[in-house]
C-alpha cells in the first residue's frame, strides 16, 4: 500500500468529515484531537452527499465500491443507499494507440492481420475496460472489449488499502463488526477480480448462452474464442434499442407489458432452473432485440447459486405470500443461517410485524427485491450470517423490478412468478427428482461404505485431542487479535498526525495569504 495514496485518502476523510459516520469512543477521542481543524470545513452538505463526493474523488474503484455499497440496503442506511446509487461509473476513454498496442502484444501480430476494420472510437467506456466495434478479416462484425492498461496493479493497491479501512472500522464502531466490512471488502474484490480476466466473463458468457441456447426469450453474443485471452474479448456483434427507450420501441411495434412479464420470466429461469443470474441487469447491459426479444451484454459479474441456495428462495417466496411466517423462520432455521437456538416464535413474531405491512398493500405493489432487504435486516438482529451470493440476488431482484415497472407499472411481479415457483418446488420434491438425485449420489454411497469402520476409529481416535488444540487454538487466535489491534492502533496514530500536517500545510497558506 502506498503511503502517498494512504496520506491522500486521510485528506479526503478529513475534508469530507467522514469520521462523522462513526460512534464510538476511539472516534470521540480523535474528533476531540482534530477538533480545531473543524472550524475550517464546509458543512453545506449531508452526510451521504459528502461520502458521495469523497468516492468521487478517490477514484473509479473507489466509486465502483460505492456502486456495490448501494446495493447493501440490508446493511446500509436508506439515504446512503440513495445518494451511493447516483455514482458512475464512467470515465474517460484510454487513447486509441493504448488499445493498438495492447491488441498487437496479445495477438503477436498488426492489427490490421486480424481486423478488418476496427473503429478507433470506443462505444463503451468504463473503470475496467472500454469496448470497440470491429470485423474479422472475413467480415463478421464483432464487439471488442480491452483492459485498461496497468488496471489490475491499481485495482490490487485500491482494494488492499480498501481492506485496511475495512479492519478500522470494525474497530472504531460500534456496528463494525455487525456489519461485516471486511467481508464486503472481500466480496468486492472478488467481483473486481473476475471483471479483471476477460477469459473469465467470454466464459459467463458462453455459459449462459448454452442455458439459452433456445433463443425464445433472451438472445446471447457468440464468443469467438480464438480471439480471446485475459486482456481482450472478441464477442459477436448485437443489433437491439436500449431498453430504456421505451418511446422506440413502442415504435417499433414491441409488446411492452409482455416484454416486462418476459423479463421476469428470464431472471426466475436463471435463478430456479439454472442457478445461474447475470448479476449486473442495469438497463445499460439490457437492450431489446426487433422482435421482442432480450438482449444480454457485459458479463463481467454473475451469480450462482446451490441447490439449499434455491430451496430457501423458493420455499421463502412461496410461504411470504402465503403469509406463512412461522414457514419463513423454519426455512432459516433448517437452512443454518439462522442459529439453531433461536427462538421460532420469537423468530416469527419479527418476520410478521415486518411484513404484515407490507402484504397490506394490492400484490402488484410489493416488491420482491424490498421485501429481501426486510427479511436480511429482520434476521440479521437473530444473528443470521451475510449470504454473498443472496445479497447479489437482492441487487439484480432490484433491478429486475424496477426494469420491470418502468416499463409497465401495473406489473404484477407475483403473478409471473408464482405459478414458476409452485411448479419448481412441486419438480424438487417428486419421485423423478428424488430418483435423480440417489442415483448421482449412489456411486458416493459404494465409495464409503467399505470405509466405515476405518472412518470410525479414526474418529475416536482424535477426539481425545480435541479439547487440547482447541486451547492451542484459542491462544493463537488471541495473540493475532493483539498483534493485529496493535497495526490498527499505530494507523490510527498516523492518520491523525497526517491530518494534523494536510491542516497546517492547506489552510496555513490561506491564513498566510
Amino acid at each position: 500500500m502506498s503511503l502517498i495514496r494512504f496520506i491522500y485518502v486521510s485528506f479526503i476523510i478529513l475534508k469530507f468529515r467522514l469520521d462523522e459516520f462513526f460512534d464510538s469512543r476511539i472516534i470521540t477521542i480523535i474528533k476531540y484531537l482534530l477538533s480545531p481543524i473543524r472550524i475550517f470545513q464546509s458543512k453545506k452538505d449531508n452526510r451521504s452527499v459528502r461520502l458521495r463526493y469523497a468516492l468521487e474523488s478517490l477514484g473509479p474503484i473507489f466509486v465502483k465500491f460505492g456502486q456495490m455499497l448501494s446495493t447493501r440496503r440490508d446493511l446500509i442506511p436508506l439515504d446512503i443507499a440513495n445518494e451511493l446509487s447516483k455514482l458512475q461509473d464512467q470515465v474517460p476513454p484510454f487513447s486509441f494507440n493504448e488499445v493498438k498496442k495492447i491488441i498487437e502484444k496479445e495477438y503477436s501480430g498488426n492489427l490490421e492481420s486480424v481486423f478488418l476494420k476496427f473503429n478507433k472510437e470506443p462505444v463503451a467506456s468504463a473503470s475496467v475496460a472500454q469496448v470497440h466495434f470491429a470485423e474479422l478479416i472475413d467480415g463478421t462484425k464483432v464487439a471488442v472489449k480491452v483492459l485498461r492498461p496497468k488496471i489490475a496493479n491499481a485495482v490490487k493497491k485500491d482494494i488492499k488499502l480498501l481492506g485496511w479501512l475495512a479492519s478500522i472500522i470494525e474497530i472504531v464502531w460500534i456496528d463494525g463488526k455487525r456489519l461485516k466490512p471486511k467481508e464486503v471488502v472481500k466480496e468486492f474484490s472478488k467481483h473486481t477480480q473476475s471483471e479483471l480476466n476477460l477469459l473469465l466473463e467470454a466464459a459467463h458468457c458462453s455459459h449462459l448462452g448454452q442455458n439459452f441456447s433456445d433463443k425464445k426469450l433472451l438472445l446471447v453474443p457468440k464468443v469467438f474464442w480464438d480471439f480471446c485471452n485475459e486482456q481482450v474479448m472478441v464477442m459477436e456483434r448485437m443489433y437491439g434499442t436500449p431498453i430504456s427507450d421505451i418511446k422506440n420501441l413502442k415504435r417499433k411495434g414491441i409488446d411492452i407489458p409482455k416484454l416486462a412479464r418476459d423479463g421476469v420470466e428470464i431472471f426466475f429461469t436463471q435463478v430456479f432452473r439454472d442457478g445461474f443470474f447475470h448479476a449486473d441487469m442495469h438497463p445499460g447491459n439490457i437492450q431489446v432485440a426487433n422482435d421482442g426479444r432480450y438482449i444480454a451484454m457485459d458479463f463481467g459479474i454473475m451469480g450462482s447459486l446451490t441447490e439449499k441456495d434455491k430451496q430457501y428462495l423458493a420455499r421463502n417466496f412461496v410461504c411470504f405470500f402465503n403469509r406463512d411466517y412461522r414457514g419463513v423462520a423454519e426455512v432459516h432455521i433448517e437452512s443454518g443461517w439462522v442459529p439453531a437456538q433461536t427462538s421460532i416464535d420469537d423468530f416469527e413474531n419479527a418476520i410478521r410485524s415486518v411484513c404484515e405491512p407490507i402484504f397490506n398493500k394490492p400484490l402488484k405493489e410489493i416488491s420482491f427485491g424490498k421485501l429481501l432487504i426486510r427479511l436480511f435486516q429482520t434476521s440479521r438482529q437473530f444473528n443470521m450470517e451475510v449470504q454473498p451470493q443472496l445479497t447479489m440476488l437482492q441487487k439484480t431482484l432490484l433491478n429486475v423490478e424496477g426494469l420491470g415497472r418502468d416499463l409497465d407499472p401495473n406489473l404484477d411481479l407475483w403473478k409471473t412468478a408464482r405459478p414458476f415457483l409452485e411448479k419448481w418446488l412441486k419438480e424438487q420434491t417428486g419421485p423423478k427428482n428424488i430418483i435423480k438425485n440417489l442415483k448421482k449420489d449412489f456411486p458416493d454411497f459404494i465409495d464409503i461404505i467399505p470405509k466405515l469402520p476405518k472412518l470410525i476409529e479414526s474418529y475416536l481416535k482424535n477426539n481425545h485431542y480435541v479439547s487440547i488444540q482447541t486451547d492451542l487454538n484459542d491462544a493463537s487466535y488471541k495473540l493475532k487479535k493483539l498483534k493485529k489491534f496493535t497495526e490498527l492502533l499505530s494507523i490510527i496514530i498516523l492518520f491523525i498526525i497526517i491530518c494534523w500536517i494536510l491542516f497546517f500545510i492547506y489552510y496555513g497558506n490561506h491564513l498566510i495569504s
